[in-house]
């Protein structure tokens, strides 16, 4: 992912989709709890570390929150008759944990598993296939107030959380994701304070992180004990490859250590079984609480990668003048406004490349059995006129052209079996409320009518043109 890169934009000139993908290829969308269930105090559902962040003032745009989102907890069949619309195969949900364990170990809440029970059902009997997130962020606010992932012993009560699950899901589910984007978890969460629970401590964000990993590799044997032989079990990564904009040698510097933090943190551990050499003391803080087979469990083999995957990350050394008149090179910065670029609402440059070099990277340095990108997608200024048309062209050249990309990885032998987009249905974006726009469907909160967009129309005839050419 340490590219060096001249920062061309991509040019916005649409092309049509060439590849020609496999006819068990998985043509999704993907969502996550907390953002479009609604339902917060329903049916038994403990609080989440996000039901506080979102009440404390300035923490959330307008002071929003996920209380009610976009319904989907009561409106849940009208969205899997959505999806299969749409045409898709499959669809990637996550698992409310407050919702199943209110105190996050202990008593289970059958109700709260009688939904994720209906939803499954629901999808297989529309033929989708189920791609389950056991923990896409709202952990259960009583371990929070216990430590939350600084304490170790959340990694336990995540296992047992995952085997609760497994137990009830498992006869009817084989492809698990044990984590969304541990990296935002941990550093948002813990490092920076952007998501909840809102600690701006660095050393925090790295104590969170092992235990996070932790979580992850001890669920997964109890996974194993519980699904189908074939079940594919695996972990979602946001990555984000690195590039350069200019050559100098300080930048080439900089952008190892930019990967490292951004990708490497959580690529390594999982695959090679140790961190990089050099992470922690690059960020200025100690080494995490490391007790002895602790990394062999987090690299217990996987069967799954899930990519995240939205932009890239171009950067360059930044310096500065001691008194001295010596130059002194310190960190680096990131480069935004690349000319003749477009970017999403989000701020997020778009450059689909980004995705086929990603891919690729993994591939090669680490070889997972099989990936899937797991989110994929763009926010932008959606305008709805009271009617059943919304036009997003932005959305629709954003799509196509990463499915460009994704079909140049797997030319090059990328094992990449999904694609999901970001997301089904407009929703709750964490600290941005409901101001930014992700879904191929419109949803008008107020009313909480569903509108596909044109986006929505454009996926829907590009999956139905690739079974036609897969002769089905």
């Amino acid at each position: 992912m340490s590219i060096i890169d001249d920062a061309k934009p991509a040019m916005m000139v649409d092309s049509p989709v060439s590849s020609v993908f496999p006819a068990d290829f998985l043509w999704g969308t993907a969502t996550a709890s907390y953002q479009i269930e609604g339902a917060a105090s329903e049916d038994g559902r403990g609080l989440s570390i996000w039901d506080q962040f979102a009440a404390i003032p300035g923490k959330v745009h307008h002071g929003e929150n996920g209380d009610v989102a976009a319904d989907h907890y009561h409106r849940m069949p009208e969205d899997v008759a959505l999806m299969a619309e749409l045409g898709l195969n499959a669809y990637r949900f996550s698992i409310a944990w407050p919702r199943i364990l209110p105190q996050g170990k202990g008593t289970v809440n059958g109700r709260g598993l009688d939904f994720y029970d209906r939803l499954v059902d629901t999808l297989l009997a529309r033929g989708i296939t189920p791609l389950v997130t056991l923990y896409h962020w709202d952990l259960p606010l009583a371990l929070h107030e216990k430590g939350g992932w600084l304490n170790r012993e959340t990694a336990f009560a995540f296992a047992d959380y995952a085997e609760v699950v497994a137990r009830l899901l498992g006869d009817r589910i084989d492809r698990w994701v044990t984590l969304n984007e541990p990296w935002c978890s941990a550093y948002l969460g813990y490092g920076t304070g952007e998501h909840a629970p809102g600690s701006r401590k660095q050393q925090s964000a790295y104590i969170a992180a092992h235990h996070l990993l932790l979580a992850h590799g001890l669920a997964l044997p109890r996974l194993r004990a519980h699904t189908y032989l074939q079940a594919q079990l695996g972990i979602t990564l946001n990555l984000t490859p690195v590039y350069a904009a200019n050559d100098h040698p300080e930048t080439l510097r900089a952008v190892e250590r930019a990967d490292k933090m951004s990708n490497r943190w959580f690529l390594d551990p999982i695959f090679r079984g140790t961190y990089p050499e050099g992470l922690f003391a690059d960020a200025g803080v100690a080494s995490p609480p490391i007790q002895d087979g602790d990394l062999d469990i987090i690299a217990t083999p996987i069967d799954l990668l899930g990519v995240n995957n939205y932009s890239r990350s171009l950067i360059r050394a930044r310096v500065e003048e001691n008194g001295g008149g010596d130059t002194t090179t310190w960190g680096y910065e990131h480069v935004s406004g690349v000319a003749d670029s477009s970017y999403t609402e989000m701020g997020w440059e778009v450059y689909p490349q980004a995705l086929t070099d990603v891919l690729v990277r993994v591939h090669r340095d680490y070889a997972p059995r099989a990936m899937a990108v797991t989110e994929n997608g763009a926010a932008f200024a959606d305008q709805w006129d009271g009617r059943d048309h919304i036009s997003d062209p932005l959305r629709v050249h954003y799509i196509r052209e990463h499915l460009q990309a994704l079909g140049r990885a797997r030319a090059q032998g990328v094992p990449v079996q999904g694609y999901f987009v970001w997301s089904l249905l407009d929703n709750f974006e964490w600290a941005q409320g409901y101001s930014k726009r992700f879904g191929i469907v419109y949803v008008d909160y107020p009313t909480q009518r569903r509108i596909i967009k044109d986006s929505g129309h454009w996926y829907a005839a590009f999956i139905a043109a690739q079974r036609r050419q897969q002769g089905l």
